[in-house]
């Protein structure tokens, strides 16, 4: 009973201090209601016409497709894909960030490049690519075995094999930083004892990896789950949840069976997200003490070396092989009819589809900056302020994250297809979908950034009559500054290579060029479809580039200022 009175009266000094910066009161109010009106409110729509009927709380939609035997395979597939993938994925994300961070080997800047190539191309590229190779136009299927062989890419085996290519990175961008952070001092140390290299492995750098490990595997089964694009080329009659989803609401007409296979999605969706939050970040596994410690010693036998080192080079050739096919088939006619050289299928893209690449531009250049800078201040509020909702505030701004673009995409079209909001067809819906999607990132980046600076910094200002607006603006987002710059820079390359939710609430009058490569798919214009993927990577290349240039002039600018 104690704890009650005392939580109660910590929340009343909250809401005192609060009063007192009605500024700071009107912001978390208006982030509350974005957050429920653009996160919670779609789901909440999902769950109702697929759980409320008359009123009443039912599972009949459930039963009812449940019952048949193929409304319940895409589930089972779904998991099963997810699981192969997440395995595979993680594995080699693991083999590529320990060669880079713990063996002596060359080209690791080369490799480390490389491994990242599908984070800034839409996932769907490399479905291109393999039915470029595999297909039965392909060029390693018909030029060079001459149609004996059958690669079987559609179904199962391409899935696998496109989306383990597409979502590695993401264990090894993960994976990276765990093996970086791990104190070599403890690997030394048990060196010094005796141990061997590989006992040492074993025992204290594969132990200490396992929230890295854990954190990946998750993540790369929650990016398969979501997949729309790869399962939407080349699934053939493997069918999983969120193409099941979408053609059964553009296909049938049926909201409610659709909604409720969405929810079907959701639920291991969320619980790998939550799994990931909170049974990862519980356990300790701390090697960082703030010591000095000798520099890292690197793997050099010639089995390790030279074993990782093939891996790379084999997986990376695999990754070349395909962005080249995609290169090189953007300047054909017709590929596997007419493979004549030309640049018709560029001259399209700069005149027909003009159109998608600048509405893809502009509704990108507007959601991009607002959400990093929503995404700062979340992360501040989270982390520097007490407020009443506060956790509430993290999770639910956290929630698009875990959430499969299927599933918002159709939130999207039952919340707001109805008034008081009326937003389907409009710009408005895309840039909203464009922020609330892409918002955790930049938060997480600016928690894990403020969280290494000294809140006293901040207090000082305070202290000195400064509001908190004032202080977020003149101190905390310029020492932000990398978290939001990165931030933004993810949020560009998914608003410009996303498919999985737009493609629910894109119309006639504003259309996406990721819209246009999966039409060029499904008309079979494989050359045209690469030419529309190779322009928009060029022009993320661009972004990142000119973002960079931005981050490299305000860092020079800071160290002019502190000499």
């Amino acid at each position: 009973m104690n704890s009650i009175t005392l939580y109660f009266k910590k929340t009343k000094i909250d809401i005192k201090k609060l009063l007192k910066e009605p500024l700071l009161l009107s912001v978390i109010t208006l982030i509350g209601i974005s957050l429920f009106l653009f996160v919670i409110l779609p789901l909440y729509k999902i769950f109702q016409i697929s759980l409320v009927e008359d009123g009443n709380f039912t599972l009949a939609t459930f039963w009812k497709l449940l019952s048949k035997s193929y409304n319940r395979r895409p589930l089972f597939n779904s998991l099963k894909l997810g699981a192969t993938v997440s395995f595979l994925g993680t594995a080699i994300g693991f083999i590529f960030a320990y060669a880079i961070t713990r063996v002596e080997i060359p080209f690791k800047k080369f490799f480390r490049v490389v491994a990242t190539f599908p984070i800034v191309s839409p996932p769907f590229v490399i479905s291109l690519a393999a039915i470029m190779l595999f297909g039965n136009n392909g060029l390693i299927t018909k030029h060079l075995f001459n149609g004996y062989f059958n690669f079987e890419i559609y179904g199962f085996n391409g899935l696998v094999l496109v989306e383990t290519l597409a979502y590695f990175p993401t264990a090894f961008l993960t994976l990276f930083g765990v093996l970086q952070a791990i104190d070599p001092a403890l690997e030394d140390a048990a060196l010094d004892l005796g141990a061997s290299k590989g006992k040492v492995f074993r025992t204290i750098t594969l132990p200490l990896a396992t929230p890295g490990i854990a954190s990946a595997l998750l993540l790369v089964f929650t990016q398969s789950l979501a997949d729309f694009g790869n399962p939407m080329i080349i699934s053939g009659n493997y069918s999983v949840l969120s193409v099941q989803a979408y053609l059964r609401i553009t296909g049938m007409y049926d909201l409610e069976g659709g909604a409720a296979l969405a929810l079907l999605l959701l639920i291991p969706s969320l619980i790998a997200f939550f799994l990931q939050k909170y049974w990862v970040s519980k356990k300790s596994y701390v090697t960082v003490t703030g010591k000095p410690t000798a520099g890292r010693i690197k793997t050099d036998e010639p089995i390790i070396k030279y074993s990782v080192l093939w891996i790379c080079f084999f997986l990376t050739g695999v990754i070349l092989l395909f962005y080249g096919m995609v290169i090189g088939g953007s300047f054909v006619k017709v590929w596997g009819a007419n493979n004549a050289l030309t640049l018709d299928n560029y001259r399209h893209v700069f005149t027909v589809g003009w159109e998608f690449i600048k509405d893809t531009l502009l509704l990108s250049s507007i959601a991009t900056p607002i959400s990093g800078i929503l995404g700062m201040i979340i992360a501040f509020l989270v982390v520097r302020k007490k407020f009443p909702g506060k956790g509430l505030m993290e999770v639910v701004s956290l929630l698009s994250f875990a959430v499969p673009g299927t599933v918002v995409g159709i939130g999207y079209i039952l919340a707001f297809n109805q008034r008081p909001l009326i937003l389907t067809g409009t710009a408005s819906i895309i840039i909203i979908l464009f922020i609330f999607r892409r918002i955790p990132v930049g938060i997480r980046a600016g928690i894990a950034e403020l969280q290494q600076i000294d809140p006293y910094i901040e207090e000082a200002s305070t202290d000195l009559g400064a509001s908190s607006a004032a202080t977020f603006r003149k101190i905390t987002l310029p020492m932000i500054t990398p978290a939001f710059f990165s931030g933004l820079a993810f949020s560009f390359v998914k608003c410009m290579t996303a498919i999985s939710a737009i493609i629910f609430v894109v119309s006639g009058k504003w259309n996406l060029i990721t819209v246009a490569i999966l039409g060029s798919v499904e008309n079979a214009d494989l050359s045209q479809a690469a030419a529309f993927s190779i322009t928009i990577i060029i022009f993320i290349l661009l972004a990142l580039g000119l973002i960079q240039v931005l981050v490299d002039r305000i860092a020079q600018g800071k160290r002019i200022t502190l000499q």
